[in-house]
């Protein structure tokens, strides 16, 4: 009886079934490579912030009026965090720390003054079609205790600030002693100080006339702040991009090696379930 035809590989791979398997290996392969381009995109933003920081830094031409960076009630735009802004108004007494913040390794409070604002660089044009003066959270500075009295004294008459624009944080879980809060939300500030208001807040450098700084027993200024990023492209997302297009390899290796295992399968069945040494060997099977 003549022995049967051995199935090659490109047969074996034609079937129905691996066909469908392949579809399936070849689907999971373009997921992974998906992901390996988003974890490279994502490297690559890393590498743009640092950019942009450089290039913050590196427009020194001046405080422009916050307003006509941020007018009132809009939505504030990433690329001016650490922008030099400056406004003009008055403080309000409505005063807040802002809890478990930390200067020079020392734990303590950000003063968080509201200052109505008078003019913002548009000459009231910002606030036009809104319900009055718009009011803004200006950052005074650091304190390391509540109980600094002379440090929180709040500044009266107009006041002219120049300072760092910063975007409002997400609002904290709360729970704070009266007078505190966790967090310099502009959401959860429009509620406790009334609107209209910016969608960001000042960090104050210099104020006209000045607030008393800590050496007069006033609060610690802050340094500017940045938009958080890695200096460069950063590699831990490379290496997970190589990472996702490797397993992606892996989903169309494995098709072809269970393609491949069923080819040898078909084979040692083929020798009537005798020793796999001696079909693999090549050698003569022993009559049984």
């Amino acid at each position: 009886m003549p022995e049967p035809r051995r199935r090659s590989f490109w047969d074996v791979a034609r079937q129905p079934r691996m066909i469908g398997l392949l579809l399936v290996f070849l689907l999971a392969a373009a997921v992974c490579a998906r992901l390996g381009v988003w974890q490279l995109d994502r490297a690559q933003q890393r590498a743009d912030l640092a950019a942009q920081n450089a290039a913050v830094e590196a427009a020194a031409t001046g405080p422009e009026g916050l307003g006509v960076l941020l007018p009132p009630q809009s939505t504030f735009p990433g690329e001016i965090v650490g922008r030099e802004v400056w406004v003009e108004g008055e403080y309000e007494q409505d005063q807040l720390l802002v809890a478990g913040r930390s200067l020079d390794g020392r734990t303590g409070y950000l003063v968080l003054t509201p200052l109505r604002v008078e003019d913002d660089g548009t000459g009231g044009a910002s606030w036009s079609d809104l319900s009055g003066p718009p009011v803004v959270p200006v950052v005074r500075g650091w304190v390391e205790s509540p109980d600094d009295d002379a440090a929180l004294d709040i500044p009266t008459g107009t006041v002219r600030l120049t300072g760092w624009v910063q975007a409002s944080e997400s609002t904290g879980p709360g729970g704070l002693p009266v007078g505190q809060t966790d967090s310099v939300s502009s959401a959860a500030l429009a509620n406790a100080w009334g609107g209209p208001i910016y969608g960001g807040y000042v960090v104050l450098v210099s104020a006209e006339p000045p607030q008393p700084g800590p050496a007069e027993g006033g609060p610690a200024l802050l340094p500017r702040p940045v938009i958080e990023g890695g200096t460069g492209l950063n590699l831990q997302n490379v290496f997970y991009a190589l990472q996702w297009w490797v397993f992606g390899g892996f989903a169309v290796l494995l098709w072809a090696r269970l393609v491949r295992d069923e080819v040898t399968g078909g084979r040692r069945a083929g020798t009537g379930g005798r020793g796999d040494d001696a079909g693999i060997a090549g050698l003569p099977v022993r009559p049984g």
